[in-house]
C-alpha cells in the first residue's frame, strides 16, 4: 500500500478499507472459511460447543515474548481450552488509532497468523474501525472463538472437591511482570519474558492422561491468586497453598521483591490452574512435563473443607497466613 500509516479513510468502508483488508488481514488470515461477506457460514458437527469473547488493549502493544496479536489468539484459544474444547473458529475486530504504522499492523497480523496456525484455529471473519488520533491507544482487538467440547471433558469452577490437588502448568506471574518492565515506570532491568502461549495442545495432552479433571482456569488478569479465590467461592471450599512449591522465575522474584508485589497476583498468559483428584496428579504432571509450555508444572496445594471461600498460604517456615483477597487493579491494561 502506498500509505505508511493508518488513516481515517482506511475505516471509511471505501477503496482504502478494501485495500487494508486485502493487503494485511486477508493476506495473513486467508483460509477456505474466511469470508468477505457479512458473516462466515461454517460446517458444525453435533455435540457441545464452547463460545467465548474477549477484548485486548495491552499497553505497550508489543512486549518481550509477543504482541497484542499473539495475545489475542492465545487468550481466546486458552479460554476455550479450559472448557475442554478444541478451538475451531475465531473472529477478530480491530479498532486502530489514526496514524498507526501499517508495518506495525502487519507484524500484529503476522503474529496472529502464526499463533492461530499453531493452535489449529481458523480466523474466519472480522471488522476494522479507525478511530481519530488520541481516541484509542494504538490498537485494540476483540476476538470471539468457537470450539467443540470433547465428550470426556466436564470442567467448571464449581467442581472443586476437598482432597483435590491444585496444579499450575508453569511458573507464575511472568506476563504481568513483563508488561510492568516494558513500561519502564520503575527503571528496573530484569530478564523476564512473557509466558504468552496457546495451550490447546497442552490441555489435550492432559485429557489423554485422564478425563478426571475438575477445573481448568486461565490465570490471566489477577493471576493465580485471583483464580483460586474465584474457584473457592464457586465450589464453596477452602484452598491451602504450599509457598515453597509455587514455581516463580528468578527474574519475577527479584522484581516482586523490589516492588513489594505478590507473584500470585501477577497475570499469566500461558499458565493454567488445574484442579484434579490427588490420585491423578502424577499422570497429569507426567503429561504436562512433556509439553513445551508446561515443563515447570507443579502441584502447589490442595482443596480443603476448612476455610471455605478462602485461600491459605503455608510459608517456608511452616506458618500459615491468609492470602489477602484481591481488590482493585494491580497492573492495569495487561490484556
Amino acid at each position: 500500500m502506498s500509505d505508511k500509516v493508518v488513516t481515517l479513510a482506511h475505516g471509511a468502508g471505501g477503496k482504502q478499507t478494501a485495500e487494508l483488508i486485502d493487503k494485511v488481514f486477508k493476506a495473513h488470515f486467508s483460509n477456505p472459511e474466511f469470508t468477505a461477506d457479512d458473516a462466515a457460514v461454517l460446517d458444525m458437527q453435533s455435540g457441545k460447543l464452547a463460545f467465548t469473547t474477549d477484548g485486548f488493549i495491552v499497553s505497550p502493544y508489543e512486549f518481550n515474548g509477543g504482541n497484542i496479536g499473539k495475545l489475542s489468539i492465545c487468550g481466546t484459544v486458552n479460554d476455550l481450552s479450559c472448557m475442554g474444547a478444541k478451538p475451531l473458529y475465531m473472529t477478530c475486530a480491530f479498532v486502530i488509532e489514526e496514524g498507526f504504522e501499517l508495518d506495525e499492523l502487519e507484524k500484529i497480523a503476522a503474529a496472529m497468523e502464526k499463533t492461530a496456525k499453531e493452535a489449529g484455529v481458523k480466523i474466519v471473519a472480522g471488522d476494522t474501525k479507525v478511530a481519530g488520533k488520541g481516541q484509542v491507544d494504538k490498537v485494540f482487538i476483540t476476538t470471539t472463538g468457537i470450539g467443540r467440547v470433547m465428550e470426556n471433558a466436564h470442567t467448571s469452577g464449581t467442581f472443586a472437591k476437598p482432597g483435590d490437588v491444585i496444579i499450575v502448568t508453569g511458573d507464575i506471574g511472568r506476563h504481568g511482570c513483563t508488561i510492568l518492565l516494558e513500561r519502564n515506570d520503575f527503571g528496573i532491568e530484569a530478564d523476564v519474558k512473557s509466558d504468552c502461549a496457546p495451550l490447546w495442545n497442552t490441555v489435550e495432552k492432559m485429557f489423554e492422561a485422564t478425563d478426571d479433571i475438575h477445573v481448568i482456569r486461565d490465570a490471566t488478569r489477577g493471576g493465580v491468586g485471583t483464580v483460586l479465590y474465584e474457584i473457592s467461592a464457586q465450589s464453596n471450599v477452602g484452598i491451602k497453598l504450599n509457598a515453597p512449591d509455587i514455581p516463580v522465575a528468578d527474574g519475577v522474584k527479584g522484581v516482586c521483591g523490589m516492588l513489594g508485589l505478590e507473584p500470585l497476583y501477577l497475570a499469566c498468559e500461558g499458565t493454567l490452574v488445574v484442579v484434579a483428584p490427588k490420585d491423578k496428579a502424577q499422570a497429569l504432571l507426567d503429561a504436562l512435563h512433556e509439553c513445551p509450555y508446561s515443563k515447570n508444572a507443579a502441584v502447589i496445594g490442595e482443596v480443603t473443607e476448612e476455610n471455605a471461600g478462602k485461600v491459605v498460604l503455608e510459608t517456608e517456615i511452616g506458618a500459615q497466613t491468609l492470602l489477602a483477597q484481591p481488590s482493585g487493579e494491580l497492573l492495569p491494561r495487561i490484556c
